[in-house]
């Protein structure tokens, strides 16, 4: 039985004690009526009870020969009740207490509690960021555990909502999908609501379907839990520069929504208190402090649990990484970054040609594994739309020529766990590499080869 349709049978059962003590003192100042009343109340209270737990556990509970032995002996109190032949109020009352004690004991000792938890992933490449918290909750016999990827938008320069995805068949196979279409919110309201876009309508690239704004999932779910889909580099919460640096990270509806916010370390969970209880009011610091939990990211759980043997590696990527001699190339992770395209415009267009052709001259000892942003094509569409074209391209052209490997998938770690060094922009990707303690090198748009 879940949580929620527990806790409503108790509520049920509260009302029926309330009731039993309502009938003895009716019977007892001779409002036989009034007692008449309250028992078929009793009744039909404990018909709903009935319907509820058949709905959770099966006609077969042990506690429905309960509640019909307690609706037999509601009927022969009313009954004696209204016949009128003196009956006890103290024993009215004590009989249907016993029966009702029964069925307390049954529910508390006989009916195990369910947690039922929905992880709303929106981009499968980001899924890495609750996989290991929804391996823990798809292991726990007591949980039903669903995924549900979410559709999401592009965005037009303006704001308004472009085109529509959904990438419900981009996650791995061991992970069963459940179509958004197909789970009723309003009716389950689900236990634990996972989410990793904490955004809302406020992000400038893309967008969320309105109904999984964190403001309207918080009206379905008694604990709303925000994971950021990325790792941050760690600073030193005192350091005020490097804080404010950041604070928009800090500053977004999910985290305000959110009933609980889970970050990467101890250090980054000062932070947020820092820039929250700066940006609301001091006397909110104890608020904060319970919200934001430093318990780690499960996407360096998903890095440290990958292993390279057990990657499946397309063929046409082996064709690439392997040398004459059956030996397998450096396979340098090339990593371009929404950031430096905004910041640095043509100038990014320019020095991805060059690394193309440095690593062209020498892919018989290096393989370039190319990894755009997965939110790049978005990005330059609705933010710099007059480098599309260049960029489009620029990547067809590397398709092409079939000299590189273009990584467009939704598996990050399997990317990071092939490639033997990272060489690119600065994103949160170069603090999960950092985990693997393998070769980091910082591309410099300024510096041409």
């Amino acid at each position: 039985m879940r949580k929620t349709q527990k806790k409503q049978a108790g509520e049920f059962m509260e009302l029926l004690a309330r009731a039993h003590e309502a009938v003895g003192k009716a019977v007892s100042t001779g409002k036989n009526y009034i007692a008449m009343e309250l028992l078929e109340q009793c009744q039909e209270g404990a018909i709903q009870l009935g319907e509820l737990v058949e709905k959770a556990e099966g006609e077969g509970c042990g506690m429905i020969p309960l509640l019909e032995d307690y609706c037999e002996l509601v009927y022969q109190i009313y009954e004696e009740v209204r016949q009128g032949q003196g009956a006890s109020a103290d024993r009215i009352s004590e009989d249907l207490q016993q029966s009702l004690i029964k069925i307390e004991k049954y529910l508390r000792d006989n009916i195990k509690t369910r947690t039922e938890i929905v992880f709303l992933p929106y981009k499968a490449s980001m899924w890495d960021s609750l996989e290991s918290v929804w391996k823990a909750a798809e292991e726990d016999p007591d949980c039903d555990a669903y995924v549900i990827p979410i559709p999401y938008f592009d965005k037009n320069p303006d704001g308004s909502l472009r085109e529509a995805h959904y990438e419900g068949d981009l996650y791995p196979e061991y992970v069963p999908v459940t179509d958004y279409n197909d789970y009723n919110f309003d009716a389950r309201r689900p236990d634990m609501i996972y989410i990793h876009n904490p955004y809302d309508e406020c992000n400038h690239v893309t967008s969320v379907h309105p109904f999984f704004y964190s403001k309207n999932l918080k009206k379905y779910t008694d604990n709303l839990i925000y994971i950021p889909y990325f790792i941050l580099g760690e600073i030193d919460p005192e350091d005020e520069e490097s804080v404010e640096n950041m604070q928009h990270f800090c500053l977004v509806p999910g985290v305000f929504y959110a009933d609980k916010v889970v970050v990467q370390s101890e250090d980054m969970r000062q932070v947020y208190i820092n820039v929250l209880t700066k940006e609301t009011r001091e006397d909110s610091r104890s608020i904060w402090e319970e919200k934001i939990l430093g318990l780690g990211s499960p996407k360096v759980d998903k890095i440290l649990s990958t292993k390279k043997e057990e990657l499946k590696i397309p063929e046409e990527w082996l064709q690439i990484i392997e040398k004459p001699d059956g030996n397998w190339k450096k396979i340098i992770f090339y990593n371009t970054s929404v950031s430096a395209f905004l910041r640095y415009e043509e100038k990014m267009l320019e020095k991805i040609k060059d690394v193309f052709r440095v690593f062209e001259e020498n892919h018989e000892e290096m393989a370039l594994l190319w990894r755009p942003h997965p939110l790049i094509k978005a990005t330059i569409e609705s933010m710099r739309p007059k480098l599309w074209k260049e960029y489009q391209e620029i990547v067809e052209r590397y398709k092409t020529e079939g000299w590189g490997i273009y990584d467009d998938s939704a598996d990050l770690d399997r990317a990071v766990c092939l490639s033997d060094a990272y060489y690119g922009d600065w994103s949160s990707i170069v603090y999960l590499y950092q985990k693997t303690g393998k070769l980091i090198m910082m591309q410099n748009v300024d510096i041409r080869n």
